[in-house]
């Protein structure tokens, strides 16, 4: 094409030195020209009707990958190209430099279209349900650390004008180096594999990680972080691999079963447990819940009294109710009955071993609903009533002295006095 110029311009008189010069000139303006007309071209009348048919298609991957600008990236190729094109029309000195920065310019952008295609492939792969069990967004990160590390190789190469295939070898050399960099890479791998394959953790899992302060729902999981926004609204971030080295606790089989537990102790006052009364008997039998209990109760106490001759007019010989046995009873009756506790799932009321506190009396029973509002208000509620009932048996919750007991014991002592 220059040639063609030179000639023209010869044809019109002018000097073959300053024709020659001139005609670099112009082949560069019009390099520029033609490769401002494709650009334009390409973004303008090309990727309109590409993005108009795409928004028009019933399919959504394709979508996807004009939102990451796949399609965009790929259009930075054109002006490249020609330039390329036209860098065997300049001298040997300067073509070199010419189709070396093409080149690099084209690598660079091929680079950063294989990153948006993966991007997309991996947002693809997001809107299949299979995405929340098995996410790929770790190996994708991989794959892109392998491309911008194969196109760092080739730039290289293309500046020094060495082959790549000798790149490669000397990085065997610096495999020790490669290592020490990309470690928390390499760690997270192997973490991202192993939660994968066992399933440990996924997307919308709650999960708690006291060592982190991590206490809420998993966001995002990729090569090396795992982002936890917690109940407060904060983001934690996590290392990839400290899931796997570390200690931290799943809550998704709480919320796979729809419900969720309750363990809370009440303390008893133990100078309060006595042996119950007749009086007390009586009294107890009204309670609804535990009518049928006592009655059952005291028919077996009698007869296994009876048949082992024991003399029950002492107290401590033989089997009796208890104030705080009876309690145990209706606290059992009074959960099973319980509209919003889980009547599939286990449910105990225990004594703990007595401690300076009293009598633990332990509560251990799920609700019906994993919300956590909804769970706050059936365990209040539950436990409202608990220690409401505690004195009609007889009982007292254990609590440290405050001042207001100082002050009635110190109101009694001066009355004694006077």
């Amino acid at each position: 094409m220059r040639a063609h110029i030179l000639e023209l311009l010869k044809e019109y008189g002018v000097e073959t030195g300053v024709a020659s010069y001139l005609s670099y000139a112009i082949l560069v303006v019009l390099i520029i020209l033609i490769s401002f007309v494709a650009n334009y071209v390409t973004k303008k009348i090309v990727l309109r009707i590409l993005s108009h048919y795409i928004k028009n298609n019933k399919f959504k991957w394709d979508n996807i990958m004009l939102e990451r600008k796949v399609f965009q990236r790929m259009s930075h190729l054109v002006p490249a190209i020609i330039i390329y094109a036209f860098a065997t029309a300049f001298p040997e000195s300067v073509r070199h430099w010419i189709s070396t920065g093409a080149t690099v310019y084209i690598i660079m952008v091929a680079i950063l279209t294989i990153s948006s295609l993966l991007s997309a492939v991996n947002d693809i792969y997001d809107t299949f349900e299979v995405s929340k069990t098995k996410p790929i967004k770790g190996y994708i990160q991989v794959v892109k650390i392998f491309v911008f590390v194969i196109a760092g190789i080739l730039i290289i190469a293309e500046i020094i004008g060495q082959n790549p295939l000798v790149l490669l070898g000397g990085l065997g050399a610096l495999s020790a180096v490669l290592l020490l960099i990309f470690q928390d890479s390499i760690l997270g791998l192997v973490a991202g594999i192993q939660l994968s394959s066992n399933d440990m953790v996924r997307v919308g899992d709650w999960i708690e990680m006291p060592k982190f302060g991590a206490d809420g729902d998993v966001v995002d999981i990729s090569l090396n972080t795992v982002k936890v926004q917690n109940f407060d609204r904060t983001i934690t971030t996590i290392p990839t691999y400290k899931l796997v080295s570390d200690s931290f606790k799943n809550w998704r089989g709480m919320m796979e079963t729809g419900g969720r537990r309750i363990m809370r102790s009440v303390f008893i006052d133990t100078s309060s447990i006595s042996f119950c009364s007749d009086e007390m008997v009586e009294e107890f039998k009204k309670i609804h819940y535990i009518k049928d209990y006592i009655q059952n109760k005291q028919k077996e106490i009698e007869t296994y009294n009876k048949k082992h001759k024991i003399d029950s007019s002492v107290e401590v010989n033989g089997r009796k109710l208890t104030n705080v046995g009876v309690f145990r009873a209706y606290i059992n009756k009074y959960l099973e009955n319980h509209p919003e506790t889980y009547k599939g799932m286990i449910q105990i009321v225990r004594q703990l071993p007595p401690n300076e506190y009293g009598l633990p009396i332990e509560i251990y029973v799920f609700t019906n609903t994993i919300d956590w509002v909804e769970y706050e208000r059936i365990q209040s509620d539950i436990f409202d009533h608990i220690l409401s009932v505690v004195p009609k048996f007889h009982l007292r919750v254990f609590q440290n002295p405050s001042s207001h007991d100082f002050k009635s014991l110190m109101r009694v002592s001066r009355n004694e006095l006077v």
